[in-house]
């Protein structure tokens, strides 16, 4: 397990928070994503990276994410080339942080959110590489359904 390091972003919170602990007051406590990868992937350490920037603290597992897939009850169908999980919702692909955002601030009864595949313009599919590109994809919110693996999905977000 290896977590990436801090941007500056997150240096300035963390002093930011620290000089709230000198003046008697409570940091706002970041959610926690855990994150399962490929060590190589480059994408994945870009979405890492987008959600650092936008608040979220990551632990990062290099072990690959079909197994953790799976242990969450995420359909195969719904795959990416990353799995985490934040506050009890499992995140598939390349979910933008301010869906993740709206995920935690709503509590729908629900698996988590998906973005099946890996569509050019999602958040760490977006970087110079790709030309400026930006296809439409949408953001799944996943549900169970009554069979365990099974699960619905309806549009939660849609971008492009």
């Amino acid at each position: 397990m290896s977590t990436l390091a801090p941007t500056r972003r997150q240096m300035l919170a963390s002093a930011a928070g620290l000089a709230a602990l000198a003046a008697g007051a409570a940091p706002a406590a970041q959610p926690m994503v855990q994150v399962w990868k490929d060590p190589s992937c480059g994408c994945c350490k870009d979405w890492i990276a987008h959600m650092q920037a936008n608040g979220f603290a990551t632990t990062v597992h290099e072990s690959g994410n079909a197994g953790a897939r799976a242990r969450l009850g995420l359909p195969r169908e719904l795959g990416s080339c990353h799995t985490a999980l934040v506050e009890g919702y499992v995140l598939e692909g390349h979910v933008p942080a301010r869906d993740v955002q709206r995920l935690l601030s709503q509590r729908p009864k629900a698996l988590g959110l998906a973005v099946p595949g890996m569509p050019v313009g999602s958040p760490g599919m977006d970087g110079p590489a790709y030309g400026g590109r930006k296809d439409a994809y949408e953001v799944l919110l996943v549900r169970r359904a009554g069979k365990a693996g099974e699960a619905s999905t309806e549009v939660f977000a849609r971008y492009g």
